[in-house]
Formats: structure tokens, C-alpha cells, sequence
């Protein structure tokens, strides 16, 4: 049983401007709820019990919200106020919190709906640390809403993962979920740093797998995208 999450919710939200310009990004509202709220419950609904999350921009508003929202789960913080230190080092900085066991990551700012199953017991079902240091939950670049990008990661026919080459476009996308082993969590290359230096590790490794997504997803980055989520919430 994975029921340890991170949280990721220490960014600027540059791109959100001028929302967050008073804000932090994770309580920006989507469909009457902040985004941070709409993550959080589905951690809950899927068994998670503890989840530390990371704070650097208006890190008070984020630690006030977060103690009046819990859902029966023991929310730890992760304090990032003297530095932001992008995902990878977050995950440094956060590393005793989160503990020894495998552990569920997600970015505050991504909108998943569940397909016919729950999607964190879905890749509970999937993961093998025999095989595995981290399983990414995609989405097929067709239906992830709101995105721009052009693709993140190929994926072979047992689920293993290689990046999307320049100037091309790759079939998935990164949805922002994933279960990452604690054993990737070493070597840091500096105190700021990208995720990316994980997963390049353990692609290296053969050890980077996914897995598609069969319900919604949204990518909710700027302001122009909330009311076309709103909308496609509201039609089902």
C-alpha cells in the first residue's frame, strides 16, 4: 500500500499572471474549488493518508488553506520560503518527510477525472519496484486538454518510457502524477533542479515506465484555460 504523497505547489505561477498576482497558483479557483483542493481529493479518494507539500510563494496563504483542508489525511509541510528549488530539489529537500517507502508525486496544477478505474489504485496495481524506479501516469497528446506542447515520452509495448526527440512530436503526455522510488533520490546535481535528472536516470537504467490514463485530464497553466475546463466539466 502507497499511502505517502508529495505535492508540488512552491512554483510562481508566472504563467497564470495576473491571477496570481495576488495568489498562489494552487488556489486559483477552477469550478468553484481551488486547484489545490481538487488534487487533494483525489489523493484522499485514493487512499493516500499523508501528503507533504512543498511551499515558496505565498507560502502562509498555501500553509492557512492547507490546515482547514485535509480530508482525514496528515498534511506535512515542506518549507521552501528562502529558495524555490524547482521539482527535483523539492524532492531533495522534502526527502525525510516523505520517508523510505515508494510514494505517490503530483503537481498541484493538473485536473484529473478518473476513468473506469481510480486512477492511483490503477498504478498501485502497476508498479514493481523489481523493474521499476518511477511510473509516470500519461495521457495520449489527443486528449490532453488545454496542453500545447508537442509531447513528452514515447512508450514501448511493456510500458517503457524513452524522451521525445528534438523537433518531433511524442504520443504522451506527462500528466503530472507519478509513484517514485525513494532510491531515486540521491546525487543531487545541485540544490535547484529538474525532476528531469531523475528520469533521465532511470531511463538510462531501462527503469522509467508509464502508464495511459483512460480518464480526463486538464493542463490548467494559464487564465484562458479555465473557463474551457469549466466548460468541458459542466458537459461531462
Amino acid at each position: 500500500m502507497i499511502d505517502t504523497a508529495m505535492l508540488m505547489a512552491a512554483g510562481l505561477g508566472k504563467r497564470m499572471r495576473p491571477l496570481t498576482a495576488t495568489r498562489p497558483k494552487p488556489l486559483v479557483k477552477v469550478a468553484g474549488k481551488p486547484l489545490m483542493d481538487h488534487a487533494l481529493d483525489r489523493l484522499a479518494a485514493g487512499g493516500i493518508r499523508k501528503v507533504v507539500v512543498n511551499v515558496h510563494y505565498l507560502a502562509d496563504t498555501v500553509e492557512a488553506h492547507l490546515a482547514a483542508h485535509h480530508n482525514g489525511m496528515r498534511i506535512a509541510i515542506s518549507d521552501e520560503r528562502g529558495k524555490l528549488l524547482e521539482t527535483g530539489g523539492g524532492l531533495i529537500h522534502a526527502k525525510e518527510q516523505l520517508g523510505d517507502a515508494p510514494f505517490f508525486c503530483a503537481n498541484s496544477d493538473n485536473l484529473w477525472i478518473d476513468g473506469p478505474q481510480e486512477t492511483l489504485g490503477m498504478m498501485r496495481k502497476l508498479w514493481n519496484p523489481e523493474r521499476m524506479d518511477a511510473l509516470l501516469l500519461l495521457v495520449p497528446l489527443a486528449r490532453a486538454h488545454c496542453h500545447r506542447g508537442p509531447g513528452d515520452f514515447h512508450m514501448d509495448a511493456k510500458g517503457r518510457l524513452t524522451r521525445r526527440r528534438t523537433a518531433h512530436v511524442a504520443p504522451f503526455v506527462f500528466t503530472g502524477v507519478q509513484i517514485m522510488s525513494p532510491s531515486l533520490l540521491v546525487d543531487p546535481p545541485s540544490d535547484v533542479f529538474s525532476t528531469n535528472v531523475f528520469w533521465n536516470r532511470a531511463i538510462e537504467a531501462g527503469r522509467l515506465y508509464g502508464v495511459s490514463h483512460q480518464g480526463l485530464w486538464f493542463d490548467v497553466g494559464t487564465p484562458q484555460a479555465i473557463p474551457v475546463v469549466e466548460t468541458m466539466l459542466a458537459h461531462g
